[in-house]
């Protein structure tokens, strides 16, 4: 177990929800400026980490951003997390034609900058990035019902797409850790969305490609997949050899704990819309409960079950951290 795995769970109560935007409230700015802006960037992270007893620090977790770098088209919003709006493949027959952009195109220079300042002021826990997983990646660029159905209909086409964008994320990913990063978050829900059979074909393999590619003992592989079908797929996803593993609230974490590797962490899953939309006490009984039901794994952690809405309750994203605390006192 790497010693930053180890130090995060002697330290439970330094949970890491996946808490990026709602920084925008604290910094008093929109979205679209935050996500403009490394400068920005770094100062949310840096707001968070002094606000919160955050066990690591996580730049902004858009899964727009590889996607734009690919020429999507992309919705912006004061006060919504960006997403595509369009693609760029009408047909799975152009993904042989389709060119991988160099890292630094769109605004992934922009991302892998912030983390790199961050590094230079964020010195007492971890420093993550985030990076969309390969399917998710796939579907974004084409149309994501469409996509599964070219899993059947065109394989060899799907895996074309897929060979291409695994390259980029793995170069992506090398860059953030030549920038200083101590660990990678990679969001693969769409394979959440497969039968454990196609999940297996289309995307396992692919991430084990770029977690291979990216390994190392001092480097901190989290995976995360809010899918509901994740527990169905749990046997072929322990195989990734990810460091971290973390699950959305479409599942019951106590289902999928026994199937995880018992040396790595195993992360979720209070539900993001509950900062947003619940109260204090639903936060915490929320907490409560996923304690109870799974702190006898000695490798569980507290986190939250997807991204944090940027427009979240402080109310109750203090109340989470407050109970989490308690719990681990």
């Amino acid at each position: 177990m790497k010693q930053i795995v180890k130090n995060m769970l002697e330290h439970k109560e330094k949970t890491v929800p996946i808490l990026s935007f709602p920084s925008t409230q604290l910094l008093g700015i929109g979205v679209n400026e935050l996500i403009a802006s490394s400068d920005m960037q770094v100062a949310g992270m840096e707001a968070i980490v002094e606000k919160c007893p955050v066990g690591a620090s996580l730049n902004m977790m858009d899964l727009s951003v590889e996607a734009e770098a690919f020429g999507a088209k992309i919705r912006f919003s004061e006060q919504e997390i960006p997403t595509v709006e369009a693609g760029v493949l009408d047909d799975i027959t152009e993904a042989d034609r389709l060119v991988v952009p160099k890292v630094g195109e769109g605004r992934t220079a922009l991302y892998i900058e912030g983390v790199r300042k961050a590094k230079e002021r964020i010195k007492d826990i971890p420093v993550f990035c985030g990076v969309i997983g390969p399917y998710s990646l796939a579907g974004r660029l084409f149309d994501m019902t469409e996509l599964m159905m070219e899993c059947f209909d065109s394989p060899d086409e799907v895996k074309v797409l897929l060979s291409k964008v695994t390259e980029f994320i793995m170069e992506y990913i090398k860059a953030f850790k030549a920038a200083g990063a101590d660990g990678v978050m990679m969001a693969e829900p769409a394979a959440g969305l497969l039968s454990p059979a196609l999940a297996e074909e289309f995307s396992t393999p692919f991430v084990k490609r770029i977690f291979d590619a990216v390994q190392d003992e001092n480097f901190v592989i989290c995976y995360h997949n809010c899918g509901n079908a994740v527990v169905d797929m749990a046997e072929d996803i322990a195989t990734l050899g990810a460091d971290i593993y973390h699950f959305g609230n479409a599942i019951r974490m106590e289902d999928i704990l026994p199937k995880m590797p018992k040396d790595c962490i195993v992360m979720g899953n209070v539900d993001p819309l509950l900062f947003r939309n619940g109260s204090v006490e639903e936060i915490a009984t929320c907490v409560q409960k996923l304690y109870e039901e799974c702190s006898r794994f000695e490798n569980f952690m507290i986190s939250s079950g997807c991204d944090i809405p940027a427009q979240a309750k402080w109310e109750n994203i203090e109340a989470y951290f407050n109970k989490v605390k308690e719990l681990y006192a």
